[in-house]
């Protein structure tokens, strides 16, 4: 009998006299702690993301408008709130100013407003007077502004003190006399009065900076100031960093992208990391059934054998876990510089590195590895010892009392799913798409086996008649399918994730392509990357060989998706057009379905025909939306139409955004004009045909294929990796077994040969799976989103497939050749 040191004894006998065993099992583990890290790592970073304050760093407190529209969902005891990110900048009425000074302990209340401004073609941007207190800006010459007066920066060639200039502002081109000179570059400054008038909002400014009189503290001036502007006035009082996230509207952008990495997509990550490395780890104990079998055979107790495999674990797992960290803080911090510097991330946030993600991605891949190893070892550990060595010589049937059931259920769920997809439209659509693949994923790690032994059974046929080699390789396939589904199921995962995160991109880009190339009539499009002139389109009408011009601007409003208690409110690409409908009917084709867009007036909106199949709206309803800043409104619909992809999923008159933007200048004017009409048109910005053409959302589809290209990275490569283990791991169990096929009369070159056909057999079924998975969920995804059918490159879908053959077959040929080295080297 065992004393109850034993299992311990044996524990590090194994990794200390057999460590090419654990090999395997440390990559894996390591792999899993590495990916958990980095996105436990990015989320982190998400929700504690701050913004030092700059402009506003003299102002200890800073009233400002909440920056998220809400969205109230469910009733009763489920009835919560839903936020999303403004796409604009709520503002507030400049007569809280007023309140804000008032509030005991404030010294001063400055309202402060900042919008673009053109001179000439240069670009500048406008404030108050007032607002000096805050940066400290002083005169270089002259006086500080009064009415019809503005400060210009110092050294510029246009304007100087006692000069009149024209300034195109929000409010329209108007003539100001400059009264002062500055040092600050590409700022001007009104009156703070006329700074309010000529920002396009009149009556509300963006935010209140409030100066402490002496000895008031921050929190002292907090609770006066928010007592002084009530409850009811929407405003929000911000103190320390929280001042920094008031001027700086891109950080809630980047906490939500973050969270969403580090949550949705970590989430999907770590599970399929922990899936994988459970695997490997049951695989590594499989192996090693015949050594548990004659622990059993030689007395030791069930208890015994798990408490050994548990040692293992315990003596693996932490150190993988701990080195696993490292790589996933150089996978978070090259993840984060990279969107920090494509702009998604502004430049004062920092990542967080912390002991919280790290001690769990080392919590997780101990958990796997005992959970692993524990399943692994309980049919051994409840063999009986009289039978333990005639079973472990025997493959056990592919079915499980356990997994099977569950894995049917997975799969007939991922059908059920499917059918609900390809139902749906738009996000719906996307949404039960994303359920596709994770449960034909489980099922394929569920149903492993069985699933092995089919296409064993299937791809075998051929191979029979493929000569000895060939015929072998199908053989040994089909009756070691529980070997073959340990390296199947991480082909399966890397085919799958990233053949659907990386044409999901490509699908809608070739969608965005047809519908921009279908969709814009128009001869010539003007554009300004800063913005047009105020009067670029009527300019654009009235010169010369122009028959119609059109001015667009670019935006974004929130409208509701989702159903019941899953609703919320999703950000879609936005036009205001400037013109009529009809006229714009001149220079788009929309593909209009239902409705008349000559019936477009302020008031009304024409949309995308998947957005109205997804908020289930028709001609003649009204849309509940939220405009830039947050202002709800209700248009009617007078229009569904068929190519929003490629120009905007809502269309709406530009006099119903204009007091809604920071920026209310068309960014392009889409004409129709003669060759000679088209030249007198380069006064007015960049003229490019419509092949040139790109539309406003071209930043957010680049950011996002970046994106989905590095998770399919990640997800990919990591499985890729795994793949590779597992069949190294596969193929160096096996030396006996080649040694032998050498003895009774193999020839190397039919031995590997076997070892080739066995290798191709499993990366075709491997890539065929995962092929199959991912389009099931790309087929109804796109047809929900675009209406058309996935786009998969052929190249680019060659060069997957080429990769993984390709791995496939060195991670079996290499230690294959060196195994069967070292059995004709040994005497």
């Amino acid at each position: 009998m065992f004393t109850p040191h034993v299992p311990n004894g044996l524990a590090r006998a194994a990794v200390r006299f057999k460590p090419s065993s654990f090999v395997g099992t440390f990559v894996a583990l390591l792999l899993a702690a590495a990916i958990v890290s980095a996105c436990g790592i990015l989320l982190e970073t998400g929700l504690r993301a701050s913004v030092p304050p700059d402009r506003y760093a003299k102002a200890p407190v800073v009233v400002a408008a909440d920056q998220q529209a809400r969205l109230t969902v469910g009733s009763g005891e489920d009835r919560h709130e839903k936020a999303s990110a403004l796409p604009d900048t709520a503002r507030l009425s400049e007569a809280l100013v007023a309140k804000t000074a008032s509030a005991p302990g404030a010294a001063a209340a400055i309202g402060d407003v900042g919008y673009p401004v053109h001179l000439g073609t240069d670009p500048l941007t406008a404030h108050g007077w007032g607002s000096t207190a805050l940066t400290g800006t002083r005169l270089v010459s002259g006086d500080a502004p009064r009415t019809g007066e503005v400060v210009v920066p110092a050294g510029s060639d246009k304007a100087r003190t006692g000069d009149r200039v024209t300034l195109d502002t929000p409010a329209g081109a108007k003539e100001f006399r400059v009264s002062g000179t500055t040092a600050t570059d590409a700022t001007v400054w009104f009156t703070d009065r006329q700074a309010v008038a000529l920002s396009g909002h009149p009556g509300r400014v963006d935010a209140i900076a409030v100066l402490a009189a002496d000895g008031t503290a921050a929190d002292t001036l907090a609770r006066q100031v928010t007592d002084a502007v009530g409850h009811t006035s929407g405003a929000r009082v911000s103190t320390g960093n929280d001042r920094g996230a008031v001027e700086d509207p891109g950080l809630a952008a980047a906490k939500e992208l973050l969270t969403g990495l580090g949550g949705s997509f970590g989430g999907i990550a770590a599970m399929v990391a922990v899936f994988t490395a459970a695997g490997t780890v049951a695989l590594s104990v499989g192996q090693r059934s015949r050594e548990f079998a004659l622990l059993r055979a030689i007395g030791a107790t069930p208890r015994q054998l798990r408490r050994t495999i548990a040692t293992e674990s315990l003596l693996v797992a932490p150190l993988a876990g701990a080195v696993g960290c490292l790589p996933g803080i150089a996978l978070a911090t090259w993840w984060f510089g990279q969107l920090k510097e494509k702009g998604a991330i502004p430049e004062a946030v920092g990542l967080q590195v912390s002991w919280l993600p790290l001690t769990i991605a080392v919590a997780a891949t101990m958990l796997t590895a005992l959970g692993a190893g524990y399943s692994a070892a309980r049919r051994p550990a409840k063999t009986k010892p009289g039978l333990a060595l005639a079973q472990s010589a025997v493959e056990r049937a592919p079915f499980g009392w356990i997994r099977t059931p569950l894995g049917i259920a997975a799969l007939a769920g991922g059908a059920v799913f499917a059918g609900i997809a390809a139902s749906q439209t738009g996000e719906d659509a996307a949404n039960a798409a994303l359920g596709v693949v994770m449960l034909f994923m489980l099922a394929v790690g569920l149903l492993g086996p069985l699933i092995a032994r089919i296409c064993a059974s299937l791809l075998g046929l051929p191979l029979r008649a493929g000569g000895a080699s060939a015929s072998l390789a199908a053989a040994n396939s089909r009756s070691n399918s529980r070997r073959m589904a340990s390296a199947i199921t991480p082909i399966v995962l890397a085919m799958a994730f990233s053949s659907t995160l990386v044409f999901m991109h490509t699908s809608e880009d070739r969608a965005i392509e047809h519908q921009q190339r279908d969709g814009i009539t128009a001869d010539h499009i003007v554009s300004a990357q800063a913005g047009l002139a105020s009067d670029a389109t009527e300019r654009a009408a009235a010169t010369p060989g122009v028959s119609t011009a059109v001015g667009l601007l670019r935006t974004s409003v929130l409208v509701p998706s989702g159903s019941g208690g899953d609703k919320w409110l999703a950000n879609s690409a936005a036009q205001g057009v400037i013109g009529s409908g009809r006229e714009l009917a001149e220079v788009q084709d929309l593909d209009v379905r239902t409705g008349s867009l000559d019936a477009l007036a302020p008031g009304t909106v024409a949309i995308d025909t998947t957005l109205a199949d997804s908020v289930k709206l028709h001609t003649g309803d009204r849309l509940a939306l939220r405009l830039p800043d947050g202002t709800e409104a209700s248009p009617k619909i007078v229009a569904v139409y068929g190519r929003g992809l490629g120009t905007g999923l809502v269309t709406l008159p530009a006099d119903d955004l204009r007091g809604h933007v920071t920026s209310p200048y068309a960014s392009d004017v889409l004409v129709r004009a003669t060759p000679a009409g088209a030249g007198r048109l380069a006064a007015l910005g960049t003229v490019t045909d419509p092949s040139g053409y790109a539309t406003a959302q071209s930043r957010d589809r680049e950011l996002n294929a970046w994106a989905n290209t590095v998770m399919a990275a990640v997800l990919g490569g990591f499985a890729a990796v795994a793949a590779v283990n597992t069949l190294v791991m596969t193929v160096l169990d096996r030396r006996r077994e080649l040694t032998m096929l050498r003895l009774v009369g193999s020839t190397r070159r039919q031995v590997m040969g076997m070892i080739r056909w066995e290798a191709l057999l499993v990366t075709v079924a491997g890539a065929a799976l995962g092929t199959a998975i991912a389009l099931a969920t790309l087929i109804p995804m796109m047809r929900g989103l675009t209406g058309e059918s996935p786009y998969i490159p052929p190249a680019l879908y060659g060069s997957f497939l080429a990769a993984t053959v390709g791995l496939g077959l060195a991670a079996a040929l290499v230690p294959a050749r060196a195994a069967l080295s070292r059995a004709a080297a040994r005497p």
